[in-house]
């Protein structure tokens, strides 16, 4: 009599972090995004004010949002909306700006710069073009390092090698970090040109398969990368979910509860808020108590410049997979630098793909293989 056989149990497969309906979730976002930066470079031109491209900016991307994801699950509706308000840096501007009618600086618009103006005729140069090619460079490089394996701090000291290029820094502090849903500023962290006490604070992280991340490359024209808070005023806040604290004024409960209605987890301009003079009273408490945290206005020196690229990527099992767009206003023809990156080993870098093929997996797979049997 032939003995019964039982196939082996197949392994438990592991729970995926993000699902793939989340990935097209967050590709949707990208398309919105790319399309929202599509109006917005038309609108930028000589003479256009900063807060009209804002308010038109946070409006393009309500629009869009209000156009997907419509239909109820389970009789729930899904939350969407701005994740971030617009904001515009002009020159030496790191962040935030992003002005009210009443403040001061409410009527600054656009010159010619490195966006507005720019021609295959009339390419950007001298030290404009230095800070964009190495931000532009640093960002290539570093959407090729974030990947599963990978150190946090491998992505900061690639940034500043590449930004050293054209005698660049990256600016002192910024923190790109890792985002799940209604969280845009997750634990795991990458630090651009980090101080000695903030080489101590930043904890050095691994890459994981599912995660991702909001990543954010800032160059800056200046000796050493520092920025500081000016004299504009801060307009963008966000909820910390983190902290308890019951507020004591009338106002401030009133103001707290509508940020909540409003904007929940993620940051909002006060401009969302229905009355500007009552919401900066009310949030004086929330801030002080740490309730509320600002979003501060960042500048480098006068007379420096500073270039941003911003992308966020998904580790998903098969690979690193970008969610965003390329920037649609960078033409290298557009960016005339006198100098190139020199350093072989970032150059080869950058003529990897993003992710890895299945044949070039399998070879390197067979070369450790070969290389256990010597």
């Amino acid at each position: 009599m032939a003995e019964a056989t039982t196939d082996a149990p197949k392994p438990a497969e592991k729970p995926r972090l993000i699902s793939e309906a989340d990935v097209t979730k967050y590709k949707t976002a990208g398309d919105i995004v790319h399309d929202v930066m599509k109006k917005l470079i038309e609108l930028c031109v000589e003479g256009a004010k900063i807060i009209d491209l804002c308010i038109e900016g946070d409006k393009f991307i309500e629009e869009g949002t209000g156009g997907v994801y419509n239909k109820a699950v389970k009789g729930v509706k899904m939350g969407k909306g701005l994740a971030f308000p617009t904001s515009i840096s002009v020159n030496n501007t790191v962040s935030h700006f992003s002005p009210l009618a009443s403040d001061p600086l409410s009527s600054q618009a656009l010159a010619k710069t490195i966006v507005v103006g720019a021609s295959e005729q009339e390419p950007v140069t001298g030290r404009k073009a230095d800070v964009i090619k190495a931000a532009w460079n640093a960002a290539e490089i570093a959407m090729r390092l974030v990947k599963v394996g990978n150190k946090n701090f491998t992505v900061t000291d690639a940034v500043a090698k590449t930004a050293a290029a054209w005698d660049c820094k990256p600016v002192e502090g910024m923190l790109s970090c890792q985002q799940s849903q209604n969280v845009i500023d997750g634990k795991k962290r990458i630090i651009l040109n980090p101080n000695e006490a903030q080489k101590r604070d930043i904890e050095s992280i691994t890459f994981a398969e599912d995660e991702v991340y909001g990543i954010d490359i800032l160059i800056s024209s200046g000796e050493d990368g520092k920025a500081r808070i000016e004299d504009s005023r801060t307009t963008i806040y966000q909820k910390d979910s983190s902290v308890t604290y019951q507020l004591k004024m009338k106002n401030s409960r009133a103001v707290f509860s509508e940020v909540q209605k409003k904007a929940g987890a993620f940051p909002f301009n006060v401009r969302a808020l229905e009355d500007e003079k009552r919401a900066r009273l009310g949030l004086q408490e929330a801030v002080q108590h740490g309730l509320i945290k600002p979003y501060e206005v960042v500048y480098t020196p006068a007379n420096t410049f500073v270039a941003a690229f911003h992308f966020t990527i998904a580790l998903v099992p098969a690979g690193p997979l970008l969610l965003t767009h390329p920037p649609v206003w960078y033409k290298p023809e557009l960016v005339k630098a006198e100098k190139e990156l020199e350093d072989d080993e970032l150059k080869s870098l950058l003529t990897k793909s993003l992710r890895e093929s299945r044949k070039s997996k399998k070879k390197a797979k067979e070369a450790e293989g070969n290389a256990d049997d010597v």
